[in-house]
């Protein structure tokens, strides 16, 4: 359930030795990945077939280029130094490119940043079946197997329509369990694509008048419905709608 385009710009990105190898063995099978390291490691790497950048001075001055060339960067560096490293670039969740670490080992793989809407928490797992890691995963919604409200649908093209503050309010509501109401009158019935069963606090509706308003925390409506301001308002902070493609059903 992820945002990124089809190809990502990725950016694999080394600084220590053991970093470094872990980079040499992982490029290869990411072609289209740029790796970025130390001046001083660049010489091992003239066996990959990526492109090679490298740097000669501190890394922190090379961050900003990273957050506008790549949708998807991979730290081969501890974490917490990844996270004072982006600190003083970082913006919002809907610019903020995905950040990942990988730890010297290659044994986890951590989304540290954009999981959801920068698409960090699938690449997370994409890049932990390659490296036979463990992805580090630690969104409520996909620890709970459950809807993600912000993304929902994107892979079949809906968008979503409703205030930040309804779907932070709205995804509380979801992963805490509570009733909602899911009404779909358009659009792909293809939308759920976890492996597990859809969760029993949301139940299916297959029009807004047949939701009983009072039964339920939130309402998520896949609709091409124009909706009045008065609805809007009657359901403060409980609304989150999605637009499908006219295409679509």
């Amino acid at each position: 359930m992820s945002s990124t385009p089809a190809i990502p710009r990725v950016a694999l990105v080394a600084i220590t030795k053991h970093g470094a190898h872990q980079v040499t063995e992982l490029a290869p099978r990411m072609p289209e990945a740029t790796v970025i390291v130390a001046e001083k490691f660049s010489e091992t790497m003239r066996s990959i077939p990526n492109t090679l950048c490298s740097y000669s001075g501190a890394l922190k001055d090379e961050i900003a280029s990273m957050f506008s060339d790549y949708d998807q960067i991979v730290f081969f560096v501890s974490l917490g130094a990844v996270v004072r490293l982006i600190a003083p670039h970082l913006k919002s969740k809907d610019e903020d490119p995905g950040i990942l670490v990988v730890d010297d080992a290659a044994q986890f793989v951590i989304p540290v940043l954009s999981g959801h809407v920068g698409g960090a928490n699938a690449y997370a797992e994409h890049l932990a079946a390659l490296l036979n890691a463990t992805p580090v995963i630690t969104t409520a919604s996909d620890v709970g197997k459950t809807i993600p409200v912000d993304i929902l649908g994107r892979e079949l093209g809906w968008k979503v329509e409703a205030p930040k503050i309804n779907i932070t309010r709205v995804s509380a509501h979801v992963v805490n369990g509570e009733p909602i109401a899911f009404v779909q009158e358009a659009g792909s019935k293809q939308w759920w694509t976890r492996p597990t069963p859809l969760p029993a606090n949301v139940h299916i509706f297959d029009q807004y008048e047949a939701v009983d308003l009072n039964q339920y925390k939130a309402v998520l409506w896949v609709t091409r419905r124009n909706i009045k301001d008065e609805t809007w308002d009657s359901l403060s902070e409980r609304l989150v709608v999605y637009r499908p493609p006219e295409h679509q059903q």
